[in-house]
């Protein structure tokens, strides 16, 4: 069963420092070879964060997320601070998810008990494979034992845990991924992260797959390899409530639960994007991406956000559709209507379950089949026309 379906209303904090650049990653993140300034960006956070308490007014925190980059880097007293500072702004239940995003090779026991004092009570691992050989293709700093070490910690000190893995590498075999994926849930606490490896442009592997240097899998090796995964983590009781994710029941990730359902957000710190209802209107904050300049500009009038708009009724929901396919549980069909003032197409509705791309949830709800996951831009494309 799933978490309640309110939408809720989250924070997400971006720390964009990394030891080193993966090259698949077309996330904003930066390496520094100078130690970072932390005082300062953890003063950045505090006073943007205010800044956005005055755009939304008061609100109760359904969950907080410490994203990057790679927030393990930071110290405990930063993250602290951080926490300290949403606290400060909104209402925060105790108990509710905070979730951190940490590498394993910047894993330390001491560290990881530090976070957990200051609150975080999920940690979210970039584990990516269990094979060293893939883990050196990926430009990870970390091995398998390390990867290990740093799960075996993470159970002990946190309530909560993830893990991410990336599947369809160059030359995967349908064996050797599921021999790997039942080990990996042999480690996983409740959640799983599952994203088949995809080529970003502007990434360092963008260019080395269009000079040939290595090939993924086609699209039928693809999907079967995604039709394996969806086998092997349901019959082990981590089915998909995500297209790319999975958790034991109640188990699910709730900031991204916020996403998904089509809830509000706050987005804090470099690149960091939010969503959130101001005035009676949805809108979108994009921030400044070069951490120095954001700090710059926090410091200069209280944000960092360089962009933005409002979205019209019909853009809502094309975003309602795009994000809430993605989930098992599908999509309110009235809350669909109450967004752009109009249902879907009953004609294409019949011809997209014919297909066998959708199916109804009762008369309420909607939801994309396991064929139509696979399709699923397409497919939102066909139903918003």
């Amino acid at each position: 069963m799933l978490l309640d379906r309110n939408p809720g209303f989250g924070v997400y904090i971006h720390w964009p420092f990394c030891a080193a650049k993966c090259p698949y990653c077309d996330f904003n993140s930066h390496v520094r070879h100078q130690p970072v300034d932390q005082e300062r960006f953890a003063r950045a956070f505090a006073t943007e964060l205010a800044t956005m308490r005055a755009r939304t007014g008061p609100r109760e925190v359904t969950s907080i997320f410490l994203g990057g980059g790679t927030p393990s880097l930071m110290k405990p007293e930063t993250v602290g601070a951080v926490l300290e500072a949403v606290a400060k702004n909104w209402t925060v239940p105790s108990g509710i998810e905070v979730t951190l995003e940490a590498n394993p090779s910047s894993v330390e026991a001491e560290r990881f008990r530090g976070y957990r004092a200051a609150g975080v009570n999920r940690v979210s691992l970039g584990v990516q494979a269990l094979n060293d050989t893939d883990l050196r293709f990926l430009g990870r700093l970390h091995n398998v034992a390390e990867a290990l070490h740093a799960i075996g910690l993470a159970r002990e000190i946190f309530p909560r845990l993830s893990f991410d893995l990336i599947y369809a590498r160059p030359g995967q075999r349908l064996d050797a991924w599921a021999a790997e994926l039942e080990e990996a849930i042999g480690y996983a606490a409740d959640h799983l992260s599952l994203y088949q490896l995809t080529i970003e442009e502007g990434t360092p592997f963008f260019k080395l797959h269009e000079a040939h240097k290595f090939e993924i899998p086609d699209a039928d090796h693809a999907a079967d390899l995604y039709a394996l995964t969806q086998e092997i983590t349901t019959a082990c009781g981590l089915p998909a409530y995500e297209i790319s994710n999975h958790a034991r029941p109640g188990a699910e990730s709730r900031h991204n639960l916020t996403y998904w359902r089509y809830g509000e957000y706050v987005g804090v710190g470099p690149g960091a994007h939010g969503r959130f209802v101001e005035g009676g209107t949805r809108i979108v904050t994009i921030a400044e991406k070069m951490p120095e300049t954001w700090a710059g500009l926090v410091e200069q009038k209280g944000h960092g956000i360089v962009d933005g708009e409002v979205l019209h009724r019909s853009e809502e929901a094309d975003e309602f559709l795009l994000m809430g396919l993605r989930l098992v549980e599908g999509i309110d069909l009235a809350r669909y209507e109450r967004l752009s003032g109009r249902g879907l197409s009953s004609t294409r509705l019949s011809i997209l379950q014919e297909e066998g791309l959708v199916a109804s949830i009762g008369n309420s709800r909607l939801r994309a089949t396991p064929s139509g996951m696979i399709v699923l831009d397409a497919l939102v494309a066909d139903l918003a026309r």
